[in-house]
C-alpha cells in the first residue's frame, strides 16, 4: 500500500488508537509503520512470546484465543478493521503477548516494533492515553462478560453473543447480516457446550431467527434475537 492509500484508509477506520493525534502526529507515527498480508487461518501473534510487534488491522478479520493447560483452544475476542493488536509492545517494561492472535481471513496489518512504537508514545502521550481508553473498554467487556455466564441462560448468553457479533463484525448482505462463524466458536464465547449452541441454533433456524450455512450464520433480523436475551 502507498502511503496515501493508508491515510485513506486510516481517515475511514478511525482508529481510536489515534484519537486527538494532529495530523502532522499523525503522519508521523504511519512513517513508523509498514504494512503486513496474512492470509486467512495465520498466526499472528502468539501467547507467551515477548511482545515487540504493534498491530492494527486495516482490512479483514481476525480473533484472540488462549490456551487450556490441556491445550485446547479457547476463543476469546473478535478483532475488526481498526482495532489494535499486541497492546503489550507500547509499555516500557517488556512483557510477553497474553493471548495469541489469528487470521479469520486474508488481513492486512499496520506493523510497528517496538523500537519504533515505545518512542512514538513517548514523544505523543495521547498514543497512551488512547491505548487505556482501548484496554478500559476490554475490562468493560470482561465484565459484562462474567456478569453474563454468572446471571445469564445458556440461550441468553448465545443470544447476547450472536447479537454482540451482527453488531460489531457483521457484514450486511441483502437477506441480513451474516457472520463468519460456526457452532464450536459460538459455543466457546458464550460459555456453552457444543451440543447446546447446536440444539439452540437449530431450534432459531426452524423459527426463522436465523439461517446456518457452512460456516456461516445469516441472521435476517438480528433484533429477534435480543428477545431471547
Amino acid at each position: 500500500m502507498t502511503r496515501a492509500e493508508i491515510t485513506a484508509a486510516i481517515e475511514e477506520l478511525k482508529p481510536r488508537f489515534f484519537e486527538g493525534l494532529t495530523a502532522p502526529e499523525l503522519r508521523a507515527v504511519l512513517a513508523g509503520a509498514r504494512t503486513r498480508e496474512y492470509s486467512a487461518t495465520s498466526i499472528v501473534s502468539h501467547e507467551g512470546h515477548p511482545a515487540d510487534h504493534l498491530y492494527l488491522l486495516l482490512s479483514g478479520r481476525a480473533r484472540f484465543f488462549t490456551l487450556t493447560p490441556a491445550g485446547d483452544r479457547v476463543l476469546l475476542f473478535w478483532a475488526a478493521p481498526g482495532d489494535v493488536l499486541g497492546g503489550a509492545a507500547i509499555l516500557s517494561q517488556r512483557f510477553d503477548y497474553l493471548v495469541s492472535t489469528e487470521t479469520v481471513k486474508k488481513s492486512r496489518f499496520l506493523v510497528w516494533s517496538y523500537s519504533s512504537i515505545a518512542p512514538l508514545c513517548q514523544r505523543y502521550p495521547r498514543l497512551m492515553s488512547n491505548a487505556l481508553l482501548i484496554a478500559h473498554d476490554y475490562l468493560v467487556l470482561y465484565r459484562a462478560l462474567h456478569l453474563s455466564l454468572v446471571c445469564h441462560s445458556a440461550r441468553q448468553r448465545l443470544a447476547t453473543v450472536l447479537v454482540n457479533l451482527a453488531t460489531g463484525i457483521g457484514q450486511r448482505v441483502p437477506e441480513g447480516v451474516q457472520l463468519d462463524v460456526n457452532n464450536e466458536e459460538l459455543a466457546n464465547e458464550a460459555n456453552v457446550t457444543h451440543f447446546t449452541a447446536s440444539r439452540l441454533m437449530s431450534e432459531w433456524q426452524r423459527n426463522g431467527m436465523l439461517i446456518k450455512r457452512r460456516g456461516k450464520v445469516l441472521l435476517p433480523a438480528p433484533e429477534l434475537l435480543t428477545q431471547q436475551s
